[in-house]
């Protein structure tokens, strides 16, 4: 029921009207005329009409007075983390794989809870288990009340030891979301840990995040053409990312049965035995070239005569065949001006440097490339500076399949956008710190990653499909300010829930997920004991 102004003639009367249904149909009627618009204003009658209803809009009088600062909140809660990853998580059948995978298993507390409050503050915020703890303080997550930290590192031991089984019930119950498997990504990350990092996984290695001092663990994570989160794997930190391709290729295929598959990754990847491992399964590859390191490359590649085939304004690529090696060179003219720009000024650097002693250059690689020894003394060596000229702007992608040049080109260039999606996933979804101490718990608590990352590739999709092209770290700060408060007024309390701000309307439309009421009745005090919301029962 609402009111309305309608027009007849010169004047506009003030109608109450309410909406009903005709069969299939929703039609409006008219259940009083309240009079003409300017004669009610004239006499103040709907001021009067107004306070007169306000008598019964008990709760219209409620959220004025916690506006106005009248009201004393016993509690705030935030309520969007929940509302939303809950609402995929059970879309998904996270929530019914770990039920099934739990049944039988006597556990003293609810694990899936505990594993979903792990993922829903790994989301939000970067931390150990001990940290995810008081983030529930002020997250209403539903059926947490009484877990506490020994619950959390019980359960990280339990899916730690169950990922594998999880992971392919996931492909195979979602396995109508998997547009294509014929292309699929694998992209490589590494994690440092604050202490030794388990039984066998923690080791030192390269550190991607300039921690050598630290063990670390390196992470693989396998991802559709699309950019789903597929499975991943975990290795010692000392593993090099080449070593790690060719395990996750053989369990792959086992597991998610992908036959005819072509394996998309970067020039980290790279290395002859691993070509030939590749080849000698029978597996498609596109691999990137480090070509300042291959001989092969710097030497017949770049320099093999053909004309680029422009496939977009900044990609053109042309075909070349060494023996019954096919390479796809890629050039791109706007990053090759870039690229000349960027040695022009670290010319200019060394220039600069040259004029205070050589001890000025020392330690910086960046320089390195471009300095000679003349006669004892250093000096700028323009054949290098030539010789690196060949490569501005260019890439260089090996491939054993039949896929024309300019579509491997384009998935190459697609495993990009998937490289800055996991990176991002990865800046999103930090570990740090890792206080735990087996193998298994380490790995359930890095997996607990991996679900995040899943729950965020649906939402992300949800919302591009709608048109919706919305900043990750907006989503996250518009959903925790979404909370409900509860307050008492005259004997009852009442949970207020906050106005939606930002993007905070948009992520719950795209999620499915219910707006909640602006106020909800918990009814009188002594009714009420120790409940704070519905959600928490």
């Amino acid at each position: 029921m609402f009111v309305r102004v309608k027009r007849a003639g010169n004047y506009e009367y003030l109608q109450l009207v309410e909406n009903h249904r005709e069969g299939k149909q929703t039609r409006q009627r008219i259940v009083a005329t309240l009079g003409r618009l300017d004669r009610l204003h004239a006499k103040g009658q709907v001021d009067v009409l107004v306070r007169s209803l306000g008598r019964f809009a008990e709760r219209v009088r409620i959220q004025e007075a916690h506006k106005n600062g009248e009201l004393e909140a016993l509690s705030t809660r935030r309520i969007g983390p929940a509302l939303v990853f809950g609402r995929l998580w059970k879309e998904l059948g996270i929530d019914r794989i770990l039920d099934h995978h739990l049944a039988g298993r006597k556990f003293q507390f609810d694990v899936e809870r505990a594993i979903f409050a792990a993922v829903v503050h790994r989301l939000f915020e970067s931390g150990s288990d001990r940290q995810g703890m008081r983030f529930l303080r002020d997250v209403d997550v539903p059926g947490t009340q009484e877990l506490g930290l020994h619950h959390m590192y019980r359960a990280m031991a339990w899916l730690g030891e169950n990922q594998e089984k999880i992971e392919e019930d996931l492909f195979h119950l979602n396995r109508n979301l998997f547009t294509s498997l014929e292309l699929v990504f694998f992209d490589t990350t590494s994690f440092y840990f604050e202490g030794e990092g388990g039984e066998s996984l923690g080791e030192y290695g390269h550190s991607k995040d300039h921690r050598p001092d630290l063990h670390q663990v390196v992470v693989g994570a396998l991802l559709t053409q699309d950019g789903r989160p597929l499975s991943c794997t975990i290795f010692p930190g000392n593993s090099s990312d080449a070593k790690a391709l060719l395990p996750v290729v053989d369990r792959a295929k086992e597991r998610f049965g992908l036959s005819k598959v072509c394996f998309v990754a970067d020039r980290g990847m790279v290395s002859t035995s691993v070509i030939e491992s590749l080849e000698e399964r029978d597996v498609g590859y596109i691999l990137g070239v480090r070509m300042r390191r291959v001989r092969e490359v710097g030497e017949k590649v770049l320099s093999h005569p053909g004309r680029y085939h422009v496939l977009e304004e900044n990609l053109h690529v042309k075909e070349v065949n060494i023996d019954d090696r096919r390479y796809i060179v890629c050039y791109n003219p706007d990053q090759a001006k870039k690229d000349a720009r960027d040695r022009e000024s670290i010319l200019e650097g060394i220039e600069k440097k040259l004029k205070q002693g050589t001890k000025a250059l020392v330690g910086n690689r960046g320089f390195r490339r471009y300095l000679t020894a003349k006669k004892d003394a250093v000096g700028i060596s323009y054949e290098r500076v030539k010789a690196e000229a060949r490569y501005d702007g260019k890439w260089v992608l090996r491939t054993n399949t039949d896929l024309p040049a300019p579509e491997v080109a384009l998935q190459y260039k697609h495993l990009l956008t998937v490289e800055r999606f996991f990176r991002t996933a990865k800046s999103l979804l930090e570990t740090r710190p890792i206080f735990h101490k087996t193998d298994l718990t380490i790995t359930g608590h890095l997996f607990v990653s991996f679900l995040a990352l899943l729950l965020m590739h649906e939402l992300t999709q949800r919302l591009n499909t709608r048109g919706w092209k919305l900043e990750w770290a907006d989503i996250l700060r518009d959903l925790e300010t979404l909370e409900e408060v509860e307050v008492r007024h005259q004997g009852k309390r009442y949970l207020l829930r906050t106005p939606l701000k930002g993007v905070c309307g948009k992520v719950l439309q795209g999620a499915r997920v219910a707006i909640p009421p602006p106020v909800s009745p918990l009814g009188k005090e002594e009714d009420c004991g120790a409940k704070t919301s519905p959600r928490t029962m």
